[in-house]
């Protein structure tokens, strides 16, 4: 069997399945969202930062599924799709087998040329899957990571008809962390403190998510090209995408890195995450 095995080093997220299980079982039992969304938007960052908003998400996902889609990014506009071509892959849980049925389905179904094998480390699938094990045991995976533009979108489109085709009840995650604002990242419109913070949650990443709910891809995509408000828009769009458009999108959960910082103190570079569900 060809396997897939992690490529993050150690304090992205636990390796051991009890701190795991400790820090997941909550989400189990949702009163207030059930699991129900057809598609979600997920951060991506270490647990210890964006861990809970990326759990609110995955548990809100549609516990039925029979794949779980997981839509990476990181790829700049105008690259091909990224598919991880391997039989399964390893987690703390143990091997998470990968849909190759629906995977072949799915590179068929794309223009010649459109895709290549996600050969690459990248955190922005791989953080994500512990939680999808823990809360989809029985399920397979699909591996991909979309461009920043709007072939996503037909991708998105494409990954549904497939899903439809094969009778194959599949859930979406959009992996994407938002604004990175900072020395470290090259970006300080607002300069530093509470006023640059400020600006970050309640202007820019405050429009890149109301675009997602308000079921807007082009404009999402419009609005993270141009201030930065989300490093994988791509996989945004293709979550939208699968999810279909009777969708209706539903912030769970907001908050910045700078929010781990107990002493009050702000730092002077962040990162914005959302968890938004697709009902």
């Amino acid at each position: 069997m060809n396997l897939r095995e992690p490529c993050l080093p150690r304090g992205w997220y636990p390796r051991d399945t009890g701190k795991i299980e400790e820090f997941l079982e909550p989400f189990l039992v949702r009163d207030k969202i059930p699991a129900k969304a057809r598609a979600v938007v997920a951060p991506h960052a270490g647990w210890y930062y964006s861990g809970l908003p990326a759990a609110l998400a995955v548990s809100a996902l549609d516990r039925e599924a029979e794949t779980v889609a997981v839509i990476g990014g990181h790829l700049a506009a105008d690259m091909p799709v990224l598919i991880a071509g391997e039989d399964g892959v390893q987690t703390p849980f143990g091997v998470m087998n990968m849909d190759s049925e629906l995977r072949d389905a799915f590179k068929k179904g794309l223009p010649a040329d459109a895709s290549r094998p996600d050969r690459y480390p990248d955190n922005t699938v791989e953080v994500l899957l512990p939680m999808v094990r823990y809360f989809f045991p029985r399920a397979q995976l699909l591996w991909l990571r979309f461009p920043a533009d709007l072939s996503s979108l037909e991708a998105g489109k494409l990954l549904a008809k497939c899903a439809a085709s094969l009778k194959r009840r599949v859930a979406v995650i959009g992996s994407t962390d938002l604004t990175h604002y900072g020395d470290n990242y090259g970006f300080c419109p607002r300069g530093k403190g509470k006023s640059a913070l400020d600006w970050v949650k309640n202007v820019n990443d405050a429009a890149f998510i109301a675009a997602v709910v308000d079921g807007d891809p082009s404009r999402a995509l419009k609005h993270a090209a141009e201030n930065s408000s989300a490093c994988s828009a791509g996989a945004v769009l293709g979550a939208l995408a699968a999810a279909g458009g009777r969708a209706s999108a539903r912030l769970l959960d907001y908050r910045t890195s700078a929010d781990v910082h107990s002493d009050g103190e702000i730092p002077d570079s962040f990162v914005g995450y959302a968890a938004i569900a697709l009902v």
